[in-house]
């Protein structure tokens, strides 16, 4: 018994040594990745406002003049501005029709018991693991016999399709952990299904939405693929278009403050949006990772 007791013990403080060693471990990694990109943000932010001059001069020094024009040249010499518009115009139309298209789906499938619904589900999931490059081809003939190639309608429209699957599907984890007795209260108390969803679980829905928002907002923001085998005419282009040819500009130009400060234009509105609803991101993420 006394041998055993020991052997226990001696695991147990083993267990105790390993696991906070391992606490540490994540602790050093996590603090090491965090100012790692917050030192690159910086030095990225910095760099957008030195002179070309200061730039080769040396690419670590600090900018001895803040030069804002450098912003202002990307913005109108350059066109990002309409690339900037087109983008915002695209995205926030995308995400929202996405989100209207994925909710009433996603709460059938996730509340109510009927015949065929673990099929449909699986097709869901199915569409996940689709890669983007498998229907590119076919798409874009489909695309052109209909006539919205090098259309920013088009590939909205694309964007949607393409997003629909993990949409529904990260929705559904989170509306499945919501109180089903709500939805009964509200039936006895002669509610109808739709205005159970709409005026019940649409509004403990929130964080849930602002999640699939975020996630959505931030690929389609800085989708490229798509946009380059679609769109043709450049003053179509989106953001992630308008920084590829702004690349190939500076290259012969040098003006790499230029490129810089196009890169931070670029990042700019997905860090805004990520810090503005990451609190809801989280929520959304830790209720939808448990079902009920």
């Amino acid at each position: 018994m006394n041998k055993k007791l020991k052997q226990i013990n001696f695991l147990t403080t083993i267990q105790k040594i390993l696991s906070k060693i391992f606490h540490i471990l994540g602790w050093l990694f996590l603090t090491g990745w965090i100012s790692f990109t917050v030192f690159i943000f910086t030095w990225l932010v910095f760099t957008s406002l030195k002179s070309n001059r200061e730039i080769f001069a040396g690419i670590w020094n600090l900018p001895k003049i803040l030069h804002w024009d450098n912003y202002v040249r990307v913005l109108t010499k350059f066109d990002m501005s309409i690339y900037f518009k087109n983008s915002i115009l695209v995205v926030s139309l995308c995400v929202l029709f996405i989100l209207i298209l994925s909710l009433p789906p996603a709460y059938v499938l996730s509340r109510y018991r009927f015949k065929g619904r673990s099929l449909i589900s699986n097709l869901f999931i199915v569409g996940l693991g689709i890669p983007l490059q498998v229907p590119l081809v076919p798409l874009f003939f489909l695309l052109k016999k209909i006539g919205l190639v090098d259309s920013l309608f088009g590939l909205g429209i694309v964007y949607i399709i393409v997003e629909l699957s993990f949409t529904i599907y990260l929705l559904m984890g989170f509306l499945s952990t919501l109180p089903s007795e709500l939805e009964e209260a509200a039936l006895i108390d002669g509610c109808s299904p739709f205005g159970v969803f709409y005026r019940i679980m649409l509004p403990l829905s929130y964080p849930g939405i602002a999640t699939a928002a975020t996630f959505n907002f931030l690929f389609l923001w800085n989708e490229f693929l798509l946009a380059l085998v679609l769109i043709h005419t450049t003053e179509k282009n989106t953001i992630s278009l308008g920084l590829y040819a702004l690349q190939g500009q500076m290259t012969y130009t040098a003006d790499w403050a230029g490129l810089f400060s196009g890169v931070v234009i670029i990042m700019l509105p997905t860090l805004l949006v990520y810090i503005f609803l990451s609190r809801r991101v989280i929520t959304g993420l830790t209720l939808g990772a448990v079902k009920g």
